[in-house]
């Protein structure tokens, strides 16, 4: 790890990290090590250097959609965060680092009157993790918003992509696809009333309290909607509401979502993720593909 600190300071570098700090399930083992990213030459030059040696590595933004092994990951978490969120306004456009959180996004865009991410303010990912699944809720998702994005490119080159270019589809988009790695990203948004996005806002965040267990650790939706159905429907009529290996369960407020209501392992989590999946295709022929991204060995 030594290499490492000449990229970053020794500060922003974690040897035997729990990742269970890092992520919304509060779950996971140590990682090898942790560095915290500040700038674009860091990434780019640590990145480099990693895939020289062939070390691996795992980008990480607010870990609202990950699931880690209960063993860890014996490999290098690059997490861009609040170091890496800086968020500028100009007229109806926002330039946003990756690292931002979709609220802090969403805050900041009220604050200027600027229409259009409401939809976002109660996500819990970074907007570059936003717009790698084109997150959306509410009838809202990234694509509508998006104007171009900057990524970092396989060999270290610095692309900017528009919207056309991201491909963007049901949470998914070219970022995905490809490789990339997102800096930044420009919206555009409208203008609006202070008054009245505040409002929406405040109205989505009483719908999610009514609607979602946000009183457990969880990773958001756990699976993708399936073409024609919705997941947490099947899971119900399935009768799997509440149904728990160890300290994971299916939340009964909302049975899309798997929470951790104990000291759950990642080995729970991903036992109740398999028996709802094997239920639900046996009751009613449907696959459930996950939204979750599984690290390390589960």
């Amino acid at each position: 790890m030594e290499v490492i600190k000449q990229y970053v300071p020794k500060d922003d570098i974690l040897e035997r990290e729990p990742m269970k700090g890092h992520t919304t399930f509060r779950i996971g083992g140590e990682a090898a090590c942790f560095v915290r990213i500040s700038s674009e030459d860091q990434l780019r030059d640590l990145l480099h250097y990693l895939r020289q040696v062939e070390l691996p590595y795992f980008i990480l933004g607010n870990g609202s959609n990950l699931l880690v092994s209960d063993e860890g990951y014996d490999g290098i978490i690059l997490q861009i965060g609040d170091r890496f969120g800086r968020i500028e306004t100009e007229g109806t456009r926002m330039k946003v680092q990756a690292g931002a959180l979709l609220s802090a996004a969403a805050r900041c865009a009220m604050e200027h009157g600027l229409t259009g991410l409401e939809f976002a303010s109660g996500i819990p990912g970074t907007i570059g993790g936003g717009v790698v699944m084109n997150a959306g809720a509410y009838g809202g998702e990234m694509k509508q918003v998006v104007r171009q994005v900057t990524v970092l490119g396989s060999q270290g080159e610095i692309l900017t992509l528009d919207g056309e270019e991201m491909e963007f589809g049901y949470r998914t988009s070219v970022i995905r696809n490809r490789g990339f790695i997102v800096l930044g990203v420009t919206l555009e948004l409208a203008c609006g009333d202070k008054k009245e996005i505040q409002a929406r806002m405040e109205e989505l965040a009483r719908r999610r309290r009514e609607k979602q267990p946000l009183e457990y650790p969880s990773a958001g939706s756990t699976f993708k909607r399936p073409e024609g159905y919705f997941a947490g429907k099947l899971i119900m009529d399935a009768g799997l509401a509440g149904f728990h290996v160890g300290g994971a369960g299916v939340s009964e407020k909302h049975c899309g979502f798997v929470v951790n209501d104990g000291d759950a392992t990642a080995r729970d989590v991903a036992e109740v993720i398999r028996e709802v999946q094997e239920k639900v295709k046996d009751k009613f022929g449907v696959s459930l593909e996950r939204e979750i991204i599984y690290l390390g060995r589960i």
